[in-house]
Parts: C-alpha cells; structure tokens; sequence
C-alpha cells in the first residue's frame, strides 16, 4: 500500500501538517491490516497549481501504473487533487492497473464501482470550488494591502528594510542614497556594482551584487515611499521614504530610457563622440597616434569624416575642463538655473496630480466596458483621447526631472575642481555632458603650431 501526504504552505520548514497527516494515515493502514510500502511526501507543495509538479505525487502514480501498489490511502481526497482534470488522470491510472482501493481518514471510497467514482468526482468538484474561493480571497486580500499601502509580507525582506519591511535598516538605507545620488550624478550600474563588492555590501541573500539586481533594487517606488496596486498605479506606502519621489522618478526617467545602452563599449577618452570637425561636421574620433593621443577627422567606414583635421587630446580635454569648472561658477549660470526652480517643481507637482486623474478616468471607462455600460467603439474613443494626453505629460514630467550630473556643482566650481582628478572618467563625462552638447573644432590656423590654439576650440553650451 501506498501513503500520501501532502501540504500546500509550511512557512516554519517543520512538516507538522503532513506528520499530523501521516500518522491518521497509518493508524488507518494498521486498522485494515494493510503493509504500507512507501510514503510519498509533498511538502509545501500545492495540489491547485498546474504549473507546479508535485514530485512524490507523480511518483506514486508511476509505481500505482507499475502495479507496485494495491492501493492508496489518503487524509482527505483533497490532499491528492483540487483540479477535476487531476482527478480523471488518477482515476484513469487506477483503472488500468486493477488498483481500486482508495481509503481516508474519513471513509473509503471504491473506485470499482459507479457510486465510487461519483463521490470522488464530487469531492473533487468541492475541493475546486474551494481552492478557487481561497485564490479569490487571497488575491482580494493582498489588493486590501497594496490600497492601505501596506507592505505584502510573503518572501524575504527587501534590501534596505528590516524584516517587518517597513523599518528602514540604516547601513542599507545608506547604500541606497549613496548608489543613487551616484547614478544620478553619471556613474554607471557597473561601477556601482564593483564599489559594492569593494565594501563587501551583499544582497539580503547574501549573494554579490549584479547590474541587474541593483537596476531593479533601484526601480523599486519602495524605496521612495510607494507601493503599486495589481493594476500597476502607484499607492503611497505606510512606510518612510529612503529617497525623494522627485529623485526616484529620476531614477526611473534614466533607468527605463530605450535608448539606453548598456551593451556598448566604455569609453576611454574624456571627450570620446562629443567633438565635431570644424570643416565637416563629423564626429571626431579618438585614438593613439605614435604615442600620442588624438582626436582625429577619419573617413572611416560609416562616417563621412573629410580626414583633413585632427587636434592633440591632452590640452583640448585640459582647456574643456576648466571652461565647464568656471561656467560652473559663473554666477550668471546659478542665477539662470536656480530661478524658476519653484515654478519647475509646481509644475511637476501639477503633472503627476493630472497623471492620475487620467490614469483613473481610463480606469473607470475599462470598468464601463467590461460591465457593459459602454460599447466597444465608446471605449475605443475614450482610450485614443486619453492616451495621447499622458504621453505628453508624462513626456515634459521627464523633462522637468531630468537632473543633470552637475546640478550639485553650480555655483560650486572650486569644490568640483578640487574633486575633478578623484572623480572615474564616467562621472567626469557626465558632468562634461550636463553642460556642453558638443565641442566644435575649427582648422588650425597655423599648421604644425605647437600647443593648444583656444580659437580652435568652440563649445556648444546646454544653457
């Protein structure tokens, strides 16, 4: 004879259930003078979940289609199925291989006979019945807790909360207002990643860091005191933010961009792709040339390069560094970038309140079409009205908190430049980026003049 026992949730890992299961099964078995062979044991393991494989279950069956087992018992038919269709598949099983005796705790059933088959095909409809009833609360339940803003407490505990995932855990809350001031300021995931494991931080796993865990610890509107219903809206949390919203959109804006490359080659020069060839418009390229390095106007393949210009790369990246330090202390700069900052923020204020409203009138007429109360061409109407309206908002709300990686050197030249050589190159192409789109240089007027000709040299300033 065969045991089964199995047990959908077991969080403390001790098996209580299913011994409390084996133990009826046994003094059942003892009862009818059955010899039980083997017990097959599910642990933690859900018999409702098609996609889930019950290992021993499956196991059972293969021995009960071998004809090494003459029967079965069971707690309840439910430990063995809550789907109809699992239960036509033991039935059938059962039938080929002569095996006909199915006991519980409760009862026997015969699956010999016509009244057999008929109770356990209606216990199995009742098990149905009632997993899909306890899906249906569990999932109204965990909707409850995202609307109350309250943490879901299933899984382990997110990096940068304790384990009530409300209380921050302050050495991680820190790392993640380090990772993103740095991220916003140009670093990339990669060297974030390897200055984490520089400091031996680990996930709440206790595994290394990678990119794409810390993109989607970053990504996470926990972070900036925000939880997200089912239907993807977000909900202000219960808990303290570790961010400002204003930052984690930011994150969000530079993290999400589709044309973001993370695939492509670093770049080794300060000024690599930003400068352009005074008599042709092409992209200069950057490289070594007898020793020395270059930035060159090549006719390459690709590029529509006339090669007749090219500049020595130590003096221009030396010259472009210091007019990005002195327009960072330009007070005409601070004056120009800091008025309005209110007005900016008012308006971004403005835009995510006029983001919901639209969110929720799409809502509410999805709802209306699926009770019916509008028809499809109503909703199609509605749909292609509000649509467009939240890309151009959500557009200029991007625009508005795009921070740049200079935004917290304007007016602070000095202290940046006091900072410049401690600083990765990433970051020092960030900032060069933040102000200047690109560096136009022109012919040099006289051919072969050594060191840097500053009229050469035209940057095409972002303010």
């Amino acid at each position: 004879m065969a045991i089964y026992a199995r047990i959908s949730q077991d969080r403390g890992g001790e098996a209580m259930g299913v011994e409390r299961q084996l133990q009826d099964c046994r003094r059942v078995a003892k009862q009818r003078g059955w010899i039980v062979a083997e017990e097959y044991i599910d642990n933690d393991q859900s018999a409702y979940n098609p996609r889930k494989k019950r290992p021993a279950y499956e196991r059972m069956l293969a021995d009960l289609r071998d004809g090494l087992r003459d029967g079965v018992v069971v707690y309840h038919l439910d430990r063995l199925h809550r789907r109809p269709i699992e239960l036509e598949r033991f039935v059938e099983v059962c039938e080929r291989a002569g095996m006909r005796s199915l006991a519980t705790a409760h009862g026997d059933v015969d699956l010999g006979t016509g009244d057999g088959l008929l109770l356990a095909r209606l216990l199995g409809i009742v098990a149905a019945n009632e997993s899909d009833a306890k899906s249906r609360r569990g999932k109204r339940k965990m909707q409850e807790i995202a609307e109350a803003g309250k943490p879901h407490m299933g899984g382990p505990r997110p990096f940068g909360f304790k384990s009530d995932k409300v209380t921050h855990e302050p050495a991680e809350a820190e790392v993640i207002r380090t990772a993103a001031e740095r991220l916003l300021a140009g670093d990339t995931l990669t060297s974030l990643v390897r200055s984490l494991e520089a400091d031996g931080v680990q996930t709440v796993t206790g595994k290394p860091w990678s990119t794409t865990a810390l993109r989607q610890m970053l990504l996470s509107p926990r972070n900036w005191g925000m939880r997200t219903r089912q239907d993807g809206d977000p909900v202000k949390a219960v808990w303290d933010p570790i961010i400002s919203a204003r930052d984690g959109e930011r994150l969000t804006q530079k993290l999400t961009d589709p044309a973001r490359r993370t695939n492509r080659s670093a770049r080794r020069y300060l000024l690599s792709g930003m400068c352009r060839c005074g008599r042709c418009g092409a992209v200069l390229v950057s490289h070594p040339k007898q020793g020395v390095r270059k930035y060159e106007c090549r006719p390459i393949a690709n590029r529509k390069g006339c090669g007749r210009l090219s500049i020595t790369a130590a003096p221009l990246e030396e010259w472009v560094t210091e007019a990005v330090l002195e327009l960072l202390d330009d007070p005409k700069l601070t004056a120009t970038l800091t008025t309005g900052g209110e007005t900016g923020d008012e308006e971004a204020a403005q835009l995510r309140a006029d983001l919901v409203g639209l969110k929720e009138r799409r809502a509410d007429a999805a709802q209306m079409f699926a009770l019916g109360d509008i028809d499809r061409a109503e909703w199609s109407v509605i749909r292609k009205t509000i649509e467009p309206q939240l890309r151009t908002k959500e557009a200029r709300l991007a625009t508005l908190t795009n921070r740049t990686a200079a935004d917290a050197y304007i007016g602070h030249g000095d202290r940046l430049r006091s900072q410049w050589q401690s600083l990765n190159l990433t970051r020092q192409r960030a900032i060069i980026q933040a102000v200047i789109n690109h560096v136009t240089i022109q012919p040099a007027a006289v051919p072969g003049r050594h060191g840097l000709d500053p009229e050469r040299v035209q940057p095409d300033w972002a303010f």
